[in-house]
């Protein structure tokens, strides 16, 4: 499908936008890609972010964008080292609660909380990061019913072939072929919203057989960037595929899953990454996700862009068109 699409802020490099709607806006918490000077690489080292922006809107695709400014830096969290890479933010009771992965000062991701009362900002993090936290691109549910689920994780420079069972590896694995693939992992939150209130588990995704998706399936399977949204009832789960360049989705009953694989949400666009966050908002769903067409294709400087989501009579998400043809 051919859909409008439109940039969002111009004038900078922002990308992997977490979307939410609070107080009537829209607001967008992306990450903030900047020129580091460093060369390209699949640990990523190159993204070497290091400041949130908030963005609001009365009006996805005609509208005036909002800029709240600088919310949070790696100068103010105690426990920091380099990459603060994408983020998410949830409210409960008044308060809005960010999370973000960071490299800590071991070269370890790790997940932190910062907190505010405005969903703008500015945010206040917490002295340490969340115990047994690791890997990183936290998305939060927020599920209706007063319970918050975390969904994280991402392969080679995200570090979640790292660990095992929650545990860390003392060398990294990637599966291979046939073997099943690495997956999220999702967790409750506590009620207070600063910790895990159960151990992470894996966020299986299942083909159309009912078996789990194989390592080697690398157009389907999971590789980073996951968002959960409800649509009908349905849990949405949808991720990237990395290195196949495509946004997917799968569908289950609930926020553990196991989630049935179902499609692609977008097509590959101009850049390597693909990272998105999708909501509703007066009355229409949208996509918003990057590319790197405003910097000429360099994957580490990218532009945040929204475009309109339709689903079928079904359910289900038509495909989108990342490059006009």
């Amino acid at each position: 499908m051919k859909t409008e699409k439109r940039y969002l802020v111009p004038g900078d490099y922002m990308a992997d936008p977490a979307v939410h709607v609070f107080d009537g806006k829209l607001y967008i918490y992306p990450s903030h890609d900047w020129e580091s000077g460093i060369a390209e690489n699949d640990n990523g080292d190159h993204f070497n972010m290091k400041d949130y922006h908030v963005y609001s809107m009365d009006d996805v695709m005609n509208g005036e964008i909002t800029d709240h400014g600088v919310v949070l830096s790696t100068e103010d969290i105690p426990w920091a080292g380099r990459q603060l890479w994408d983020c998410d933010v949830a409210f409960k009771n008044g308060k809005y609660y960010m999370y973000f992965p960071l490299k800590d000062q071991n070269d370890i991701f790790r997940i932190g909380v910062a907190v505010s009362d405005k969903p703008y900002g500015p945010f206040v993090p917490e002295a340490n990061p969340m115990k047994g936290s690791y890997s990183m691109d936290p998305a939060v549910l927020d599920d209706g019913d007063g319970n918050y689920y975390m969904y994280f994780g991402g392969l080679w420079g995200g570090q979640l072939q790292r660990y095992r069972n929650n545990k860390a590896l003392e060398s990294a694995i990637l599966p291979e072929g046939e073997e099943e693939a690495l997956t999220a992992r999702v967790a409750r939150l506590s009620d207070d919203m600063m910790e895990f209130a159960e151990e992470p588990r894996p966020v299986i995704i299942l083909d159309e057989n009912g078996m789990p998706l194989t390592a080697g399936d690398t157009e389907r399977r999971f590789f980073e960037a996951s968002w959960m949204h409800k649509y009908n009832g349905k849990y949405y789960f949808s991720y990237s595929t990395g290195d196949t360049h495509l946004l997917c989705y799968a569908i289950g009953d609930n926020p553990y899953g196991p989630f049935t694989y179902q499609g692609v949400i977008l097509t590959p666009v101009v850049g390597w990454t693909t990272h998105h966050g999708i909501a509703e908002f007066k009355g229409k769903w949208y996509l918003f996700h990057h590319d790197c067409v405003p910097s000429e294709g360099k994957t580490w400087l990218r532009s945040l862009k929204v475009c309109e989501l339709q689903y079928d009579a079904d359910g289900r998400i038509i495909t989108i068109e990342g490059i006009d043809k």
